[in-house]
């Protein structure tokens, strides 16, 4: 099984159980909780995918890491994903859980890449923006500048990217230049 697969799996499995048991805040912390942890200790990581480890030993492990500090739930989870070897998807299915819950809240999140730095003012302007033209309700946004943009930005939503910069507008110019050329001679 492919380990986009297997993390859809597992995080999907994780979400309906959020859901059935009314406990999406209660995981989503833990979710959190679990990714911080293996992420700060990427030693613990390579024990818990080490081939020469038992399984056994590398349950034992995670117990003793996360029994008592979070729902048994999610240690069971933790603990089957170890027993089915799918050890190394568990950030990534803790993930796609996050996303699922998201997606269910109606949170959208969008990455947005412009030439400057955006002013609160355009940055509420976006927002306000993308939500009237989506069908979320709120937006989890993340900003980051590239000045080879030259001017304009770029909106990624999930897969869907809107590409407003100048550099995009410049490219296809010079593609329309070039076909233009081509067809003269």
């Amino acid at each position: 099984m492919a380990a986009g697969v297997v993390s859809s799996t597992y995080g999907h499995a994780l979400f309906e159980l959020a859901v059935e048991e009314n406990r999406i805040d209660e995981l989503l912390i833990e979710a959190e909780i679990v990714k911080e942890v293996l992420s700060e200790n990427p030693d613990y990581q390579k024990l818990l995918e080490h081939p020469r480890i038992d399984r056994e030993e590398k349950i034992i492990l995670l117990e003793s890491c996360f029994r008592g500090r979070v729902s048994d739930d999610m240690t069971g989870l933790l603990c089957v994903m170890v027993r089915n070897d799918r050890q190394k998807e568990i950030i990534s299915s803790l993930t796609e859980f996050a996303d699922e819950v998201r997606e269910y809240r109606g949170i959208g999140v969008c990455h947005v890449v412009s030439a400057l730095l955006l002013t609160d003012d355009q940055k509420e302007r976006l927002t306000e923006r993308l939500i009237e033209t989506t069908r979320y309700n709120s937006f989890e946004m993340h900003y980051e500048t590239d000045p080879s943009l030259i001017g304009g930005l770029t909106v990624r939503i999930g897969d869907r990217v809107i590409d407003m910069s100048i550099r995009s507008k410049l490219n296809d110019l010079t593609k329309t230049l070039r076909q233009v050329s081509v067809e003269a001679q």
